[in-house]
């Protein structure tokens, strides 16, 4: 307990990470309310899209991402861990927000899946513990969003295969959504929305206006 506490003091920034818990605490809370007489956001072109047990990995692979980057911020970069959980607030108060004045769900998923292999029992785990509802706009997307533009702006994080396959991980993530039935073409072109909403606040506007100061206070420095 000792160690936490030092922890905590020496990494002040990080208790910006109990946004986690919170988000957490209050998704699931209107999934629980939200369950039916809801949007239904499926078009016509999502009919098009196979159903593909396989993605369901990947699609789980989505919070390790988002946890483990902001485990590595938390430790080597305290201002990116910041804007990191700062765009997390930001497009996930939006997409929670909007779940709950616009009740919205999907009807894609099979009726039923079938197979007692690895992919199909994490397929039913996951539809069990992650409903079609609150989809619009999908967090999923705005989530990798937020963790792509924390890698590209992170200097420990500037090699090329760091970007490059964190980025190809991305995009499968977001196509997973599709693949296995859980999210809507619309869901992802409104989290591709919002994610862009929240990096122009977040790293151009307030980080435009955080990096100012931290130049001016050290050309202050340098006079005095």
């Amino acid at each position: 307990m000792r160690t936490v506490v030092q922890f905590f003091k020496t990494h002040r920034h990080a208790w910006w990470g109990l946004f986690v818990p919170c988000y957490l605490a209050a998704f699931f809370t209107i999934e629980h309310f939200i369950t039916d007489n809801y949007w239904a956001t499926q078009l016509p072109v999502d009919d098009y899209i196979p159903f593909c047990k396989y993605f369901i990995l990947l699609y789980d692979a989505w919070a390790p991402l988002l946890v483990i980057l902001g485990i590595y911020l938390i430790l080597k970069d305290p201002e990116g861990f910041r804007r990191y959980i700062w765009c997390l607030i930001f497009t996930y108060g939006v997409s929670t927000l909007f779940c709950v004045l616009v009740p919205n769900g999907q009807d894609l998923r099979p009726a039923a899946v079938e197979g007692s292999d690895l992919f199909a029992m994490v397929v039913r785990a996951t539809y069990a513990a992650d409903t079609n509802t609150n989809v619009f706009p999908s967090v999923h997307v705005v989530g990798v969003m937020s963790a792509l533009f924390a890698v590209y702006r992170t200097p420990g994080l500037r090699k090329w295969y760091w970007r490059t396959g964190a980025t190809v991980l991305g995009l499968a993530i977001i196509a997973s959504t599709l693949l296995v039935k859980q999210h809507a073409v619309i869901d992802i072109a409104a989290g591709l929305a919002v994610g862009v909403l929240g990096y122009v606040l977040v790293y151009v506007i307030i980080g435009q206006m955080r990096d100012k100061g931290c130049k001016t206070g050290i050309d202050e420095n340098k006079t005095t």
